[in-house]
């Protein structure tokens, strides 16, 4: 059985298109809710990153990027099908109304065709996920004047548990309903193009509905967000800029566990900062920021970050960042997903998370051969100072969700190294090792379900012309510490560590002039955990244990799938 969410990224700060987007009760499932055909880019910070965004990034942010209203006219198409049954219908479409408006649609549809049992423990593998996603996005220009805004609207149903029930015993389930609506406006006024200055007001709503049910366990969850930012930046000369803003949200959430009303979380936090740029030719740039906030459940605290590049030659340059982060945690709503657990879920008073971060890198670009060789090594550290855990050490047959101010941390060095063999063909590897260890059952402790390193290799071919292309990867997830927890008879499991084990994943496409056709496998090896679901037979007992997947946990899985542009160049 695959965990029933993907991996939390709690303190990675999510953005879409620079607006703080999928907190709260969509943060396990984040990437879930975008539609991969539907990006125009990625982009990916580590570490502390800009005040500008908030107060909530401790070890990094991502920034998602849509496609553009104001791109070239036309209509796609992407249409994906693999052998577990899952299928997908994507589309985009845009116009250009005038000169000056644009409007675009996105539509995706996800839907699971069959229910997946590879290892036999009458368990799905993977929940069946039926997801509708709708998204219209506008964008007005002229003169000095730029709009932004748009709406979506995401209806998912995620079903899993037992496929069948065994000696009248009642069928263990596992049912989660969303219902997601998001409404944001961008106002944007150029002052003065020449200094770059310019005025911008960032708003938006957002309503988050969560019904779900792990065997009789109930969690429902409404959830209100608002924020608006206000944004003024100049520059002070040619090597000088300043930005600076105003900030509102205000998260509501009214909360229902096991029809224990009264669990309402409500936050308001209004902040201001102010952040200076130095940039002398590319060569040194330096930036630094302060974030002031105020919440009206932990009071007044201060964010200041520090950016620095040096970059003396074309072919290396170096980083240096460090800055401070604050979360705010809920323990239900970011971790629903433990409900599953055959464990006692025990709620200590939470406070606020705080960390700081400091990191550095160097890259390189070597000649080799009339070509250059990419190095990249990079080193964070992060310790915090209060940490909201989840903590399976205490007991065996209890989760502890609580706060603590003992000593966490994390050191992660990564290395990683590109080359274009010839044209068309190029080589990458990386190799990340991790050190991340938490204050959890009374000790400092390498925390759980955390691979000590991760290895990647990958080699893609694009023929003349772009005809064919050929991506092939091979991943090695590295070993890690595993819980104390019951096994199926009862018997207590201590100091368990899963192994390491590798993905190999190909992809196969070919272009023609208005679409393409790609073909591919996933988790090639074959590598499947051996006993995802402990006490699988049990599932209404305290040894109920399916929260500790650490692996794929079925074989291997093919694909294909058809894109196309219609009325739109390649």
């Amino acid at each position: 059985m695959e965990k029933y969410y993907r991996k939390n990224l709690l303190y990675v700060q999510m953005l879409a298109e620079n607006i703080p987007d999928f907190r709260l009760t969509a943060s396990p499932y984040a990437l879930g809710y975008v539609p991969g055909a539907w990006l125009k880019g990625i982009q990916v910070s580590k570490g502390a990153s800009s005040v500008k965004n908030g107060y909530e990034s401790i070890t990094g942010q991502i920034d998602v990027e849509y496609l553009k209203p104001d791109d070239e006219q036309g209509i796609g198409l992407n249409i994906y099908g693999n052998s577990e049954g899952r299928m997908e219908v994507n589309a985009d479409a845009n116009k250009h109304i005038t000169h000056h408006l644009s409007t675009e649609v996105l539509v995706h549809y996800e839907n699971s065709l069959a229910d997946m049992d590879e290892n036999g423990d009458n368990f799905f593998d993977k929940p069946d996920v039926n997801q509708v996603n709708f998204h219209n996005r506008w964008h007005y220009h002229k003169g000095r004047y730029i709009f932004h805004g748009g709406y979506s609207i995401l209806d998912e149903k995620r079903d899993g548990g037992q496929l069948k029930s065994i000696e009248n015993v009642p069928l263990y389930k596992i049912s989660m309903d969303t219902r997601r609506y998001n409404a944001y406006l961008k106002n944007a006024f150029v002052i003065d193009p020449a200094r770059n200055s310019s005025v911008a007001l960032i708003t938006s709503a957002t309503m988050h509905n969560l019904e779900s049910q792990f065997g009789s366990k109930v969690y429902n969850n409404d959830e209100r967000n608002l924020y608006a930012q206000l944004i003024f930046e100049t520059d002070l000369g040619e090597m000088h800029n300043i930005s600076a803003g105003l900030s509102v949200n205000a998260d509501r959430m009214s909360q229902d566990y096991l029809q224990t009303k009264n669990l309402d979380e409500n936050e308001t936090v209004i902040g201001g900062y102010a952040q200076y740029t130095f940039n002398y030719d590319d060569i040194w740039i330096l930036m630094a920021g302060l974030r002031i906030d105020n919440s009206d459940d932990f009071g007044t605290f201060f964010t200041p970050r520090f950016h620095l590049k040096i970059k003396p030659l074309d072919a290396f340059s170096m980083r240096f960042s460090a800055g401070k982060g604050y979360r705010s945690p809920h323990a239900l709503a970011e971790n629903h997903f433990l409900l599953s657990s055959g464990r006692e879920i025990i709620i200590e008073n939470l406070s606020q998370e705080s960390a700081w971060n400091i990191g550095s890198s160097l890259s390189w670009k070597i000649p080799i051969a009339g070509k250059h060789l990419k190095i990249n090594t990079e080193y964070y550290y992060t310790t915090f100072q209060s940490q909201a855990l989840a903590d399976y050490d205490i007991s065996p047959s209890k989760i502890v969700i609580k706060s603590s101010d003992e000593r966490s941390y994390s050191h992660t060095f990564q290395a990683d190294a590109a080359y274009d063999m010839f044209k068309g063909f190029e080589l990458s590897a990386a190799y990340r090792l991790n050190d991340v260890k938490a204050h959890s059952g009374g000790k400092l402790r390498v925390k759980p379900l955390t691979n000590k390193y991760k290895a990647l290799f990958t080699a893609s071919y694009k023929t003349p012309l772009a005809i064919w292309q050929f991506d092939a990867n091979l991943q090695l997830n590295g070993g890690g510490r595993l819980p104390d927890y019951f096994n199926e008879n009862g018997e207590l499991v201590s100091d368990a560590e899963f192994d390491a084990y590798p993905q190999l994943n190909i992809q196969i496409t070919k272009w023609f002039r208005k679409f393409s056709i790609y073909v591919g496998g996933e988790n090639l090896t074959g590598y499947k955990q051996k006993n995802p679901i402990i006490s699988a037979a049990n599932p209404w007992s305290e040894t109920f244990e399916p929260t500790l997947v650490y692996a794929p946990v079925s074989g291997a899985m093919f694909y294909v799938g058809l894109r196309c542009n219609l009325f739109r160049e390649k």
